[in-house]
């Protein structure tokens, strides 16, 4: 049997494939060893208040997001300080929410307040960028028919579809990771960061498109379309961003971001909008959500429980009040505390 030559340049590659040869066995690949993912612990303060109802109300609701625990995230000691009766309500899609309804409407403005201990882990999926990583079990979404729809402001209509289709073709994208990889590529390389003027922030795909620039909701609307456009299962999930340095304070705004589900990878996070602020992590965000958020809600056009009396809420992180079935603006606070760890 002739030995194959081993020159310099092969190294060990040359010295492993010819093992090979002698063995008659191929050599497969080393799977990427997981890194233990990161977390954070910290105390979460959200506060609503919520204002005098006009003259005449009849029934005073509020509906208040609670932080739920999932594989992503444990939540510890939840307590509620609340002048009134309320209940913990369980929506869609494993949302919790606090309902509460004054038997007598209050004659001063009301508040509640929600503390809880909130652990937060890095959600990693290592198959998006290595497919021989091992698989991670993970339940089955009954849901997956919902994450192929439509929302109301990101319409799977044939405009939609023929753009989807143009940027996957564009890119000789074949597979449905490779489909989802060019869809994140696009979004992350053609849309801005920008949070000025109108229209911003509603998650419109159509805006999105046309502008350009936006925020989470605007960057996730394009990818979240898209993907569905091309038959892939996405869906939205949205909460609090927390600053990667340590210490406590108050968390001005919410953030939002998606996965995609495919057969190969199971569900992989995604977050397109950090991505563009953040150049250096546009590899990490394509398969990774950072420890510094925190998850309230998911899925869009979400009807609370009780159903509230208005339309379904484009998505639901601040609180929500009816007088009457019409809705009322409630002040709200958040705040966050990190835990040393011991």
């Amino acid at each position: 049997m002739n030995i194959p030559f081993l020159n310099r340049s092969a190294g060990w590659a040359g010295l492993l494939g010819a093992c090979a040869a002698l063995s008659g066995f191929g050599v497969a690949e080393p799977s990427p060893r997981a890194a233990a993912p990161r977390s954070r612990t910290f105390v979460l303060t959200s506060t609503a208040t919520l204002p005098v109802a006009p003259a005449g109300t009849q029934a005073l609701d509020l509906w208040l997001p609670v932080p739920h625990s999932d594989a992503s995230q444990d939540v510890r000691d939840l307590k509620i300080e609340s002048p009134v009766p309320y209940k913990i309500e369980k929506g869609a899609f494993g949302n919790e929410m606090l309902h509460l309804r004054p038997a007598t409407l209050p004659t001063a403005p009301l508040t509640v307040k929600l503390t809880a201990q909130i652990t937060r882990r890095e959600h990693l999926n290592l198959r998006a960028n290595a497919p021989t990583a091992k698989a991670v079990k993970e339940k089955p979404d009954p849901n997956l028919s919902r994450w192929l729809g439509p929302d109301r402001l990101v319409p799977l209509d044939a405009k939609i579809k023929q753009q989807a289709e143009e940027v996957v073709a564009k890119a000789g994208a074949k597979t449905d990771l490779e489909k989802a990889r060019a869809i994140y590529e696009h979004v992350v390389s053609t849309v801005t960061y920008d949070k000025t003027g109108q229209g911003w922030g509603r998650g419109d795909i159509y805006y999105a498109c046309d502008a350009r620039r936006g925020n989470c909701t605007d960057f996730h609307a394009i990818v979240i379309g898209y993907c569905r456009a091309v038959g892939i299962p996405a869906r939205f999930s949205i909460g609090l961003p927390l600053p990667a340095d340590r210490g406590k304070g108050e968390i001005k705004g919410y953030h939002c971001w998606a996965e995609f589900y495919t057969k190969e990878t199971g569900w992989v996070p995604v977050d397109a909008s950090e991505a563009a602020k953040n150049p250096d992590k546009r590899n990490y965000f394509f398969g990774a959500h950072d420890e510094n958020r925190v998850e309230f809600t998911r899925g869009r056009d979400v009807e609370l429980a009780p159903k509230q009396a208005g339309p379904p809420l484009n998505y639901f992180v601040y609180p929500y009040a009816e007088a009457d079935g019409k809705p009322l603006e409630v002040a709200r606070t958040y705040e966050f505390a990190d835990v040393a760890a011991k």
